[in-house]
């Protein structure tokens, strides 16, 4: 048992069974065994490989997406750009590479990374140091005006509400202590309703509720109307009815049992695109989107950059672009599951959005 588990069951023993919500919180963010304050959980020898690791195609074409936009907002400067998560910076630095391609751009940017680790802090400073980067725990404490933001893999790790319909009733989902080990449990009495007009619930269903993630979305949409800017958000999620238990644990790139390795194992759960859309709407942004992450990059021209990057590369260089290629984009891979979402002020139109003939 990790010693993050021993103090939340020290906690429930004193207060009652806890939200899956702050359970989640605790578990990613406590100040001294939290999850992501205390490791580097990115390659191969960490738990999950995320994009940008995958191939430097991903970040090179969001770089040259942040330079259609910016050109787009009137070419402001100095322009805030944001990263949510950024990892080890390795997104931030291809993007800034591709971005080489106007001068212009890289000396407008202000760059304002988003990040409670302080393990990654320092992997981020080794690797953006060079364009003098300022960290922050919150979007919020980012100085005003013209941003663009970029969030990949942020919102699958905000923290969750979990309700089960049982009966005519939704009860929340806790966790507790049961026989010496944490345990979930429903609440003692019935929750406020989170359907929020979906189809009728039906007995055992489960429903899962983002405050945080919906939070966030609508201070940055509000961010964006009023100062001008857009915000990029890449994630594995739906789009529809997402009703279902999607929270899970991962542990050396395998599922783990949630409710073990507490602080060792990363936790995460499917953002709902539709509840982000909403509250950016709410927020006073535009919304563009979601679209299929292979669609996004194939709109992007992906195909082009792995053929540039072939042309100089041995056989297996080709053959690990190729993988990479159908990594990002394959319906069986990332293409389909991971879903783009632009936020954006008035009067943008970001690529990768639009049909293409």
């Amino acid at each position: 048992m990790t010693a993050l588990a021993e103090e939340l069951m020290r906690l429930i023993a004193a207060e009652g069974p806890i939200p899956i919500a702050r359970f989640m919180a605790e578990a990613l963010g406590h100040p001294t065994c939290g999850y992501y304050v205390t490791r580097d959980p990115l390659g191969r020898g960490g738990d999950f490989i995320t994009a940008p690791e995958v191939s430097q195609m991903f970040g090179e074409l969001i770089g040259l997406w942040c330079v259609d936009v910016w050109q787009q907002m009137g070419a402001p400067s100095p322009l805030r750009l944001i990263e949510l998560g950024p990892g080890r910076g390795t997104l931030m630095a291809d993007a800034l590479r591709a971005a080489r391609m106007r001068s212009d751009f890289l000396q407008a940017v202000d760059l304002h990374l988003i990040d409670v680790s302080p393990v990654l802090r320092q992997a981020q400073q080794d690797t953006l140091g060079a364009h003098a980067p300022q960290w922050h725990g919150s979007i919020d404490e980012v100085v005003d005006g013209p941003a663009i933001v970029i969030a990949n893999e942020f919102f699958d790790a905000l923290p969750i509400h979990q309700y089960e319909r049982q009966g005519e009733r939704w009860y929340e989902r806790m966790v507790t202590v049961t026989d010496g080990a944490l345990a979930f449990t429903l609440s003692a009495g019935p929750a406020a309703d989170p359907d929020d007009g979906r189809p009728t619930a039906r007995d055992g269903d489960i429903a899962e509720v983002s405050l945080a993630g919906d939070a966030v979305m609508r201070r940055m949409a509000a961010r964006l109307a009023e100062s001008g800017g857009a915000a990029l958000i890449i994630d594995y999620g739906y789009t529809g009815d997402g009703r279902g238990d999607t929270l899970q644990a991962v542990r050396q790139h395998r599922y783990a049992p949630v409710l073990e390795d507490v602080g060792d194992a990363d936790l995460t759960a499917h953002v709902d695109f539709a509840a982000l859309a909403r509250a950016a709407t709410g927020g006073g942004a535009q919304v563009h989107g979601p679209v299929q992450q292979g669609a996004f990059l194939n709109r992007l021209g992906i195909d082009m950059r792995a053929a540039q990057l072939k042309q100089q590369a041995t056989a297996q260089q080709q053959a690990d672009i190729d993988a990479a290629l159908n990594r990002l984009t394959g319906d069986a891979q990332m293409g389909r599951l991971f879903k783009v979402l632009a936020v954006t002020s008035d009067g943008l139109t970001p690529s990768g959005f639009q049909e293409t003939a």
